[in-house]
């Protein structure tokens, strides 16, 4: 494989961006959970709990978001303000790899508490001295959701922050999702107070592992650093919505060829 002039990767990365940020995308994706719903609310509160269960085949990931919806009698904002102890009971037994009921129940209580007071999920992650760049945010963001003295342990390695220097991947995408706008319609596009251009691009191992065969990352371990990195290489590529090579890199990890090149 040759190495690409600027030029030439991004116009290879374009295509693929092209190929797969199109509508016809979302119905394997997990994205389509949040898409089910019109209200903004419920599309936060979906968005949040599939980002968050976004591990394994994305099949599996649909099935049990999908369960998870139906538990909340298809209703997740009205669910999280007004269900009952006995509706709770609902939520008992879910399970998705390390995810289980306690975890459920305590992110339920968060969004409880949080639209008691706030009108969108996105001022849980803006700084009360304002937005000042993701990091912070994505910081800000977990010290937040575990401000509560019943927040159980385990469920903290569910919520990553660069605090302990994680990738954030699930995060990452789920602020790509809220914060991306754009003609296409996978992304949401629904917040306003965090810009495009300040977005990081989750990276997982597959993405990783195309970053380097692309030469966009160069640093061993995949951490928060690793995801500044990548970031900042897509950034010369398209400084103004460097996440939307989220589309490309995940396109090449799941079978695209780049081995030719």
């Amino acid at each position: 494989m040759h190495t690409m002039s600027d030029s030439e990767l991004k116009s290879y990365l374009d295509k693929s961006v092209a190929k797969h940020n199109r509508v016809s995308f979302i119905k394997k994706d997990p994205i389509s959970i949040p898409h089910q719903f019109s209200d903004k609310k419920d599309i936060e509160i979906m968005a949040f709990f599939t980002a968050t269960l976004a591990w394994g085949q994305r099949k599996t990931i649909i099935a049990k978001c999908t369960e998870l919806v139906k538990r909340m009698g298809g209703e997740p904002y009205n669910f999280v303000m007004n269900h009952s102890d006995e509706d709770l009971k609902d939520l008992l037994g879910f399970k998705h790899r390390t995810f289980n009921d306690t975890d459920l129940l305590y992110f339920v209580d968060f969004f409880h508490r949080h639209y008691s007071e706030h009108q969108s999920l996105e001022e849980a992650f803006i700084p009360e001295t304002g937005f000042t760049d993701i990091e912070s945010s994505l910081i800000h963001f977990e010290e937040q959701f575990f401000n509560h003295e019943n927040a159980p342990s385990r469920t903290k390695k569910h919520v990553a922050t660069p605090a302990r220097n994680s990738a954030c991947k699930r995060l990452n995408m789920f602020l790509r999702w809220m914060v991306r706008k754009d003609e296409n319609g996978v992304d949401f596009g629904i917040w306003n107070h965090i810009a495009m251009c300040d977005l990081i691009c989750p990276i997982d191992l597959h993405v990783e592992r195309t970053a380097r065969k692309l030469m966009l990352i160069t640093r061993k371990p995949v951490d928060w650093l690793t995801a500044i990195e990548l970031t900042e290489s897509l950034r010369k590529l398209d400084e103004n919505d460097p996440v939307k090579y989220d589309y490309a890199l995940f396109g090449l990890s799941i079978g695209e060829d780049i081995t030719s090149l």
